[in-house]
């Protein structure tokens, strides 16, 4: 017995060793990365992304204390990979803006690695989540660039719907247009009565909005939720680790512009207010406003109404009659809201509102007619 509880030991110690030398190696290659980025960088740039390296460079001591405890030697650095060297010759020999954007997708892409990990040291899994978020204001600040929101505050040409419900609201109500103008039109094809075809449009309506309702409503939940517990997660930091925090805070704001000092005067003052701090830390670090993470009923409501109103023009004129007249004022009336919804998208992309409504009844037209051709040929068959 006590022979099998060895190995099974010996087993677990076998994995933990070779996840730590994979996160050693890991942190040893990041470290790399930013002083190679450091490298072709200046001023305050180049003090943060040493910064940033020292940071990756304690990731690694650590791991390297826990291979250490464990009684494994622990490996030398080696030389940088491929990736690494690459991103840093296009730094040195371009600029940093060149490779920042890889590097702030690798950083998203890594930020929880040790959320909830009962290996990791204290205060690593805050560094990993707040390094893409530097990085982005970095890569946003760009020197002396204006960032994307100074630029459309100045240039009002600049489409913007920061909170996509109105762009929501238009790509809805085009899923129902399209949607039951085709289902409406295959009833009509297939020479169904026109009672058949007010019951197939209204069934096609209630279907597709309340489908479309509850995946909006899951989503915003999900996504409601995941915002929620990152938050949770930030005040829990805040409250265990205030000085890493402030000096996160204190980087996000000097990749922002301010120097070294002004950054860290910033910083000490909002950390003095618990509640003002968390509020920024969830706006710089996070990237959310805590006053707006969305109202899951609220946008299942939405999408109904917008799925709704699309569909329902389609329907409209088997309310009033049937037969053949009912079925060109449908035709008409949908191509003039195909049209009109793709000129509506047109302008809020900043394109020609006729060219975009035109390819809009294009797409809209041509399905409407597959399916008014195949309701024919099934309808005709049926005959």
């Amino acid at each position: 017995m006590s022979t099998d509880v060895n190995d099974v030991h010996a087993g677990h110690d076998r994995r933990a060793v070779a996840r730590y030398r994979d996160l050693l190696r890991s942190e040893r290659e990041s470290a790399a990365l930013y002083r190679g980025l450091a490298d072709g960088s200046d001023g305050e740039r180049k003090m943060i992304l040493m910064e940033l390296a020292a940071v990756e460079e304690r990731h690694a001591a650590h791991w390297a204390g826990k291979l250490d405890a464990l009684g494994e030697k622990v490996p030398d650095p080696e030389s940088p990979g491929l990736r690494t060297r690459l991103l840093t010759m296009l730094a040195r020999r371009l600029s940093a803006d060149v490779v920042l954007p890889f590097v702030e997708r690798a950083e998203h892409s890594d930020a929880g690695l040790y959320d909830g990990d009962p290996d990791a040291a204290p205060g690593m899994a805050v560094d990993e989540r707040s390094h893409a978020r530097v990085l982005t204001r970095m890569r946003d600040q760009g020197g002396t660039r204006e960032t994307g929101r100074s630029i459309a505050r100045r240039e009002s040409w600049h489409r913007g719907d920061r909170s996509g419900t109105l762009r929501a609201a238009v790509f809805g109500v085009n899923d129902g247009l399209v949607s039951n103008t085709s289902l409406v039109m295959g009833f009509a094809g297939s020479g169904a009565a026109g009672s058949t075809i007010l019951f197939a449009g209204l069934a096609g309506l209630l279907a597709g909005a309340f489908s479309m309702a509850a995946g909006e409503y899951i989503s915003m939940r999900s996504q409601r939720e995941a915002y929620e517990r990152e938050i949770a997660l930030e005040s829990e930091e805040l409250r265990d680790d205030p000085e890493a925090e402030a000096e996160e805070l204190a980087l996000i704001y000097r990749a922002k512009g301010l120097d070294a000092e002004e950054a860290e005067r910033v910083a000490t003052t909002i950390m003095k207010d618990r509640e003002a701090a968390l509020d920024t830390m969830v706006r710089e670090e996070l990237g959310l406003d805590p006053d707006e993470l969305g109202s899951p009923w609220s946008a299942a409501l939405s999408s109904f109404v917008a799925f709704a109103v699309g569909a329902v023009v389609a329907v409209l004129p088997y309310f009033f009659g049937s037969g053949p007249v009912a079925s060109v004022v449908s035709i008409a009336l949908a191509a003039v809201a195909l049209f009109s919804v793709g000129a509506v998208l047109g302008l809020l992309n900043g394109r020609g509102s006729l060219r975009s409504g035109a390819r809009q009844l294009l797409i809209g037209g041509g399905a409407a007619l597959v399916v008014y051709l195949i309701g024919h040929l099934i309808g005709t068959g049926a005959l």
